[in-house]
């Protein structure tokens, strides 16, 4: 398998994580990992948040040695706060410090962070050199290709973050007016990748190891990434590794198997977060597993009433019951 190197980390070339906010946890880049997910990021991280010594914040920079190669991405529009926020984050000892750019939500957006950096330039450039200069370990951004269709810059964008100092950049290939829906367009990140000497990673639409292995060759990008492909399907790692190592593709795995991954993905949140606020957080996640199960839709609507983990492992039993009738 090829390696490719993020200042000095070294990173599998299969495929990585993307950072999730208020879903790639611990528990679930934890299992993401246990596929063969070969790069991990941390939830969103405010940088203005850290700076104020917000315990949630803290507590979202904590890297477990299994977890690595490990980024924490940050998300700020202030470049003292960022620079601050990345001494803070020093202390944790991540292999990789990301900066957001390519968030769409609102309140990330609305006060100059996330995707709304890609209409000022000059002050991503200004985050980053705030950043770097801070910084004990490789520091990367990620964006979008704009901010909308009359406004595609991720080109121009990504020449300025590697002359700013950035080490690598990855690329979503959808402005911030589309968020998440239609067609991304990988065309973008092989122009990106054209113009800078940095890694890129692309990211967008890649569903499993087709998709995986036709990124690369489109793009030639250093390292593809992905997302919402993992929610309920973290084995999609394992499907795109074993794609791109030897052209097989593997199905997905059978009904029993997919809700015994549910049920230790949730005892994983529970024994981080404790059985009240795990079971709560890990609603969404037994909703992905569900999908496509004979009854799903039953099924999703009791996920959101779980409270205990004997209630998931009942719910279990039931659908298992329900697909042999």
């Amino acid at each position: 398998m090829d390696f490719i190197t993020i200042g000095n980390v070294k990173i599998e070339k299969t495929c990585a994580l993307s950072p999730m906010a208020s879903v790639a946890d611990r528990a679930y880049r934890e299992i993401c990992r246990e596929y063969g997910a070969s790069y991990l990021c941390s939830e969103m991280v405010s940088a203005k948040g850290l700076c104020y010594g917000g315990a949630g914040s803290l507590e979202l920079c904590e890297v477990c040695n299994s977890e690595r190669p490990y980024a924490i991405q940050l998300f700020g529009e202030e470049p003292e706060y960022m620079a601050k926020a990345v001494e803070i984050v020093n202390r944790f000892k991540p292999d990789i410090i990301d900066i957001n750019m390519g968030c769409p939500v609102a309140k990330v957006v609305n006060p100059g962070g996330g995707s709304a950096l890609m209409k000022t330039p000059e002050l991503a450039a200004e985050l980053v050199k705030a950043a770097v200069s801070r910084a004990e370990c490789p520091v990367t951004v990620k964006f979008r290709a704009g901010w909308d269709e009359n406004s595609i810059n991720a080109v121009p964008f990504g020449v300025m973050m590697e002359q700013a100092g950035a080490s690598a950049v990855a690329v979503h290939p959808r402005t911030r007016t589309q968020m998440y829906s239609s067609r991304s367009d990988w065309s973008v990140i092989k122009a990106v990748k054209e113009a800078v000497k940095i890694p890129v990673i692309g990211n967008g639409d890649i569903l499993g190891g087709k998709d995986a292995a036709k990124m690369y060759s489109e793009t030639g990008c250093d390292l593809v990434s992905l997302a919402r492909a993992s929610n309920g399907r973290p084995w999609v790692f394992a499907q795109i590794k074993r794609y791109l190592e030897t052209g097989e593709i593997l199905p997905e795995p059978p009904l029993e198997e997919r809700l015994r991954v549910m049920i230790k993905h949730a005892e994983r949140i529970v024994e981080y977060k404790g059985e009240a606020q795990g079971v709560r957080e890990a609603r969404k996640n037994v909703a992905w597993y569900l999908k496509g199960v004979r009854g799903a839709a039953k099924y999703r609507n009791l996920s959101g009433s779980l409270n205990t983990l004997d209630d998931l492992k009942r719910l279990a039993e039931e659908v298992l019951e329900n697909a042999s009738i």
